[in-house]
């Protein structure tokens, strides 16, 4: 079968660790199944495991992809939910790609209890994109950020799979959202999935209730000053840095929760596909890849000029 594999690891060149060919199929242990991917997203952890974060060296070769959409043996349209309970893994789970095969092949072994059907107004190449930019962030929304408690959300960084998911699940939810990213074209395209777009730093209208945070130090002060007295500010990378410094005067005096999050549950994103299917709310979906070309599309990932997600379509 097709399949694109991380064969080693380059820090500085990851796309030269990339291999596109032939894999042999799935093993299938007791209680997993096979999918049949129809389409399939990339995200940054694949060009993270790419440079070998993540990924040692004794797990190597490896299927790349945490997200895909596809067909049960039984016919049934699903959706892949790419967290495995593991063991070995200090937080008690793995995704797909790090220690079990990944999506970017045409069939993938995955737990039965993995799937979720796919509702018929969402597309397969839709689907594909929400399992982790999109889960993520529906869970930093609601279930860290409470979102329902409030009215208003400041992401950070729009342009990105996570950041781009959080405008629009935000907008459609009702809430007032502000959104900051450093390119103008970037904002324009915020500014059209209903958000208020400033550039970073900027001073808001209001205070927030919440805040998405997932570029890290450029941005944290500014995530900071941008709570509203007791607001959660959710933080689920450092793409622009990971040392940020915490005024804990502000901490304390405006009562802000800070807190982390990453990925979500089955039961959560059986929940997003409702809520896209009941708010007609689709994932941004940046460009669109036959799997022949899927290294032009990690080409395009890596850039960094993508404003939402890079999509594969098996199918083509």
């Amino acid at each position: 079968m097709r399949a694109a594999i991380a064969t080693a690891a380059d820090p500085d060149q990851p796309l030269r660790a990339l291999t596109v060919g032939e894999a042999p199929e799935p093993d299938v242990p007791a209680g997993w199944t096979v999918v049949e991917v129809r389409a399939a997203s990339l995200n940054h952890h694949d060009i993270w495991s790419l440079r070998g974060v993540g990924l040692p060296p004794d797990r190597l070769p490896m299927i790349l992809g945490c997200d895909a959409a596809g067909v049960d043996p039984d016919g049934n349209e699903v959706v892949v939910y790419p967290v495995v309970a593991d063991k070995g893994d200090p937080r008690g789970y793995s995704l797909l790609s790090e220690r079990f095969p990944g999506t970017l092949a045409e069939l993938v072994a995955v737990p039965r209890e993995n799937l979720i059907p796919k509702p018929a107004g969402v597309s397969f190449l839709e689907a594909a994109c929400l399992p982790t930019a999109w889960l993520t962030a529906f869970h930093m929304l609601t279930t860290r950020g409470r979102v329902a408690e409030g009215s208003s959300v400041l992401v950070q960084g729009a342009g990105g799979g996570v950041a781009t998911a959080a405008v629009a699940l935000a907008v459609a939810m009702g809430k007032r959202v502000y959104a900051t990213s450093r390119d103008s074209g970037k904002r324009e395209r915020v500014a059209a999935l209903g958000a208020t777009a400033v550039e970073p730093g900027a001073r808001l209208p209001e205070r927030v209730d919440v805040v998405i945070e997932s570029v890290g130090a450029p941005t944290f002060d500014h995530s900071m000053k941008s709570a509203a007295p007791g607001a959660r500010i959710v933080v689920c990378g450092a793409t622009g840095g990971h040392l940020a410094t915490v005024d804990l005067r502000r901490l304390f005096a405006m009562r802000l929760e800070l807190l982390g999050s990453t990925m979500g549950t089955r039961d959560e994103l059986a929940a997003l596909l409702e809520l896209c299917v009941e708010r007609d709310v689709r994932p941004v979906i940046d460009s669109t890849y036959g799997f022949s070309a899927v290294a032009d599309a990690f080409a395009h990932l890596e850039s960094g000029d993508v404003f939402g997600k890079v999509a594969l379509d098996f199918l083509h």
